[in-house]
């Protein structure tokens, strides 16, 4: 008896699967069309097939990492992606969306992320080997959704249009104050101080290793009077801010804290501040990330949806001035990521071992199918705490965009110029 049978006869409506067992047999799933994609995989004891019966949201990831499911023809992301299409499928039926209510309710002392449990759960990820990042990120270590304008970009390219159109959504004034929550490696803090000549940046991170390396970067950039960074948790901050940041950062906050969160921001915020959330959010239900991610990933994370999101904002009276939700980006950025990982795979092999990689294919790989066919997305949220505290067309967000092209691609120009009416304009009334 093959214990899968039943649950993959059930399951697989949509494309094909070949699945040989441990004992060589080989089982049929979907129907093959000239159109879909050959997809077979191998799974190598009897174990492995009781395990994924029983818990397949868990024990697939876990079994490709002990090589105990291999893949025989397409490749891991194909093979992902009949699972995701068709738990897409499932997922749209009601009875699914009361079991994932259920699911957070069980879930919830997962994601309590007091501030203690956040530092561990940022150290689990955040301060692996240095050297590892540095073999599948962009030279700046962007570690979040790049923006691609055209197909053609590559991942530099993407990474630096990321950071022009988060810096013209913040709408900086001279002499802000910027507070970066979640700060990484500094890329961000430090783009802001150069490209932005008066004002400050302070980077907040949980990361012991992303905080030594971007102090250094600054004061290797000259930029250490203006950019500082601390060790310190977003609910520590007691500062007083011109505008807030925060890319990437926001999937750790859990969701007993995001009325936290909000709060905080609003507190840091001056009058007629105006922030930026960039974040992975949900374009579906409700309901907990998958449990293999949790445990070997990132711990404590969860990804929030707009239907969450925007009763909050209204309790703290907080303007949703403008949403962007980057849909197929951060597939690109991770399918980027997924082929600078292979690239030097075996320089990671040299740094951990053969399980580690498989761990990471796995995990660069699901997240990949999550943003390309399961409901995954990125919201970026510009919020401010006055109804006036920005123009009221997006035109100075084009504007400003395409200034920071310029200045990237023929180096630095002054911060205004005359040219740029509504520049001008903030500098009259700063």
């Amino acid at each position: 008896m093959f214990p899968l049978d039943p649950l993959l006869r059930a399951f697989i409506k949509q494309g094909y699967l070949r699945v040989t067992d441990h004992r060589g047999q080989v089982h049929h799933y979907g129907q093959p069309t000239s159109t879909t994609a050959d997809t077979a995989i191998r799974l190598h004891d009897a174990q492995t097939e009781w395990r994924i019966a029983r818990n397949p949201a868990y024990n697939i990831g876990a079994a490709y990492t002990d090589g105990l499911l291999t893949i025989e023809k397409g490749t891991l992301l194909s093979f992902l992606g009949v699972l995701v299409h068709n738990l897409s499928a499932i997922n749209a039926k009601p009875a699914m969306r009361l079991l994932y209510r259920l699911e957070e309710l069980v879930t919830l002392p997962a994601i309590l992320n007091w501030t203690a449990r956040s530092r561990r759960n940022v150290k689990h990820h955040y301060d692996l080997s240095d050297a590892l990042f540095s073999l599948f990120l962009d030279r700046d270590r962007q570690y979040s959704c790049a923006y691609y304008r055209s197909e053609s970009d590559d991942l530099e390219a993407a990474q630096l249009t990321k950071k022009q159109h988060i810096a013209a959504k913040l709408f900086v004034h001279p002499g802000d104050h910027i507070l970066d929550i979640g700060s990484g490696w500094g890329g961000l803090a430090l783009y802001l101080a150069r490209h932005y000549p008066s004002v400050r940046v302070t980077g907040l991170t949980l990361s012991d290793e992303q905080y030594r390396v971007a102090t250094e970067r600054a004061r290797q950039a000259g930029l250490s009077d203006r950019v500082t960074f601390r060790l310190a948790d977003y609910r520590q901050e007691k500062g007083s801010y011109d505008r807030i940041v925060s890319v990437g950062m926001f999937e750790h906050v859990g969701k007993p804290q995001f009325d936290t969160f909000f709060e905080r921001v609003l507190r840091l915020l001056k009058p007629n501040g105006v922030a930026l959330l960039h974040t992975i959010g949900q374009y579906t239900p409700p309901g907990a990330i998958n449990p293999w991610l949790r445990k070997h990933i990132f711990p404590g994370a969860y990804l929030p949806t707009l239907s969450q999101l925007t009763p909050i904002l209204e309790k703290h009276r907080i303007w949703l001035t403008d949403m962007e939700a980057l849909r197929l980006h951060y597939a690109k950025t991770l399918a980027h990521w997924h082929e600078r990982f292979q690239a030097n795979r075996d320089k990671v092999l040299a740094l951990y071992d053969e399980r580690f990689c498989r761990m990471w294919e796995f995990y660069l790989q699901s997240c990949e199918a999550g943003f390309r066919w399961g409901g995954l997305t990125v919201f970026q949220l510009q919020l401010a705490t006055a109804i006036d505290a920005l123009p009221i067309t997006r035109d100075y967000m084009i504007e400003e965009e395409n200034r920071l092209r310029s200045v990237d691609g023929e180096g630095l120009v002054p911060f205004y110029r005359s040219e740029h009416p509504s520049m001008d304009a903030r500098l009259s009334r700063a």
